[in-house]
């Protein structure tokens, strides 16, 4: 019997745990720990680890780490500039990750009412405490529904032109291959969340995600095992992107606006 991610009565199961890191992360993620705490000192307000380190299923040498903190107040200049030198900092001392990645925010943006059902699902559901007070208790619980379909992926249309402009600009293997990763990423993501309400559940298992895209849209389930793929070993191929942001992209985004909507306007939170 699948396991869907959710409780006997049909809420998200906070995914990922302390208790779940594998050995070989252990180091990373107490170093992660320390040097949080000393950088921000009383800026801070919490810590959480999130990705496949905290769900134990993290790969030695080609797994990343990704934090989310929490800081009293809104971030600064100065903020995010601590910010790159902590990521920086771990991914060369640590040969087990590749890349480290962080969200900062001020903890009234990831608790407040536009961000309810998207930063604060994700911190909710998809994010394991790592230091200070977990703002979970100041959400509600959440279903697997149109609405957070809506507002987690549902701006797909406006991001596809920054993604068409970075792919257009881009020229470096390597730029290919990290815009490979993140675009296959937020594709299957997105796809998965196009029918999370259907199948009534949640994974964040890239492989399982594309799968079960594909029961829903079997003449593009190839076409999305395929991302799945690239997400977990990106490549160089610049036609590989050119297909994300000229075919299964602009797809996806029609597709999502026809069943779910368009998310709400808010200032974007990840760079695309």
């Amino acid at each position: 019997m699948e396991h869907r991610g959710l409780d006997a009565y049909g809420y998200f199961e906070r995914e990922g745990s302390l208790g779940q890191v594998q050995a070989e992360f252990a180091p990373v993620v107490a170093a992660a720990r320390a040097r949080i705490a000393e950088a921000y000192g009383r800026r801070l307000h919490s810590a959480y680890l999130y990705g496949s380190i905290p769900r134990g299923t993290a790969r030695p040498g080609r797994s990343d780490l990704d934090l989310l903190l929490a800081l009293h107040r809104e971030p600064t200049d100065e903020d995010r500039d601590t910010t790159e030198v902590l990521g920086r900092g771990l991914d060369q001392d640590f040969p087990q990750i590749d890349g480290v990645g962080v969200l900062l925010y001020g903890k009234d943006t990831l608790i407040g009412e536009q961000e309810r059902y998207d930063l604060g699902w994700f911190l909710a559901c998809l994010s394991t405490p790592l230091l200070g007070s977990d703002l979970a208790e100041h959400l509600p619980r959440y279903r697997p529904d149109s609405l957070l379909a809506r507002e987690t992926n549902g701006d797909l249309a406006l991001v596809l032109p920054r993604w068409r402009a970075r792919f257009e600009a881009a020229s470096d293997p390597s730029e290919y291959r990290r815009m490979s990763r993140f675009f296959a990423r937020h594709l299957v993501r997105t796809g998965f969340t196009l029918v999370m309400p259907r199948w009534v559940g949640w994974t964040s298992d890239l492989t399982e995600s594309a799968e079960i895209f594909g029961r829903y849209y079997p003449l593009r389930a190839e076409q999305m095992r395929a991302a799945a793929a690239v997400a977990l070993a990106p490549v160089e191929d610049p036609e590989v992107i050119r297909s994300y942001v000229e075919d299964l992209g602009p797809w996806l985004a029609d597709e999502y606006t026809l069943r779910h909507g368009t998310k709400a306007p808010r200032p974007t939170h990840q760079p695309a």
